[in-house]
């Protein structure tokens, strides 16, 4: 069961267009591709798209996704998750991921779920789907709430 996402949410959250125009705005973020599909403020969800790109293969022409930039979209869309409920970006703290089967010739749908979102720490929880729907790799991260300055 999972922890009231909007236990602290203040009134300032990010809806869709405002989490793709800060996606769009970062050098990393826009070069990964990723575009916002879902919002669910209530559910504490987050649903955003990451095409493949022959930058991603693990070897040259093998359309098989390497780990590195699976790790980078499950550390950006859960930061975005808890983010979304915060009005803000957030540092992650730690994060962790485990892969599941190969992606190949593949974009992935990633769906992050708040677990907590506290006063000084969140956790979410993202899943990477390929396009058969078939759970590729799963992942946690923990990222620091606290309003930085």
């Amino acid at each position: 069961m999972s922890a009231n996402p909007k236990a602290l949410a203040p009134a300032a959250t990010l809806d869709a267009a405002a989490i793709q125009a800060r996606f769009d705005d970062s050098p990393f973020i826009a070069w990964l591709g990723l575009s916002v599909r879902d919002v669910n403020h209530e559910q504490g969800e987050l649903t955003v798209l990451a095409p493949m790109r022959p930058e991603f293969e693990r070897g040259a022409a093998s359309g098989q996704w390497h780990g590195g930039p699976l790790a980078a979209v499950i550390d950006t869309v859960g930061d975005f998750a808890v983010g979304m409920l915060l009005g803000r970006g957030l540092p992650t703290i730690n994060f962790r991921v485990d892969y599941l089967r190969p992606a190949v010739n593949t974009a992935l749908t990633a769906v992050a779920r708040v677990r907590r979102n506290g006063r000084s720490v969140g956790v979410a929880d993202v899943d990477l789907y390929n396009d058969q729907g078939a759970l590729v790799a799963i992942g946690r991260a923990t990222y620091a709430t606290l309003a930085q300055g």
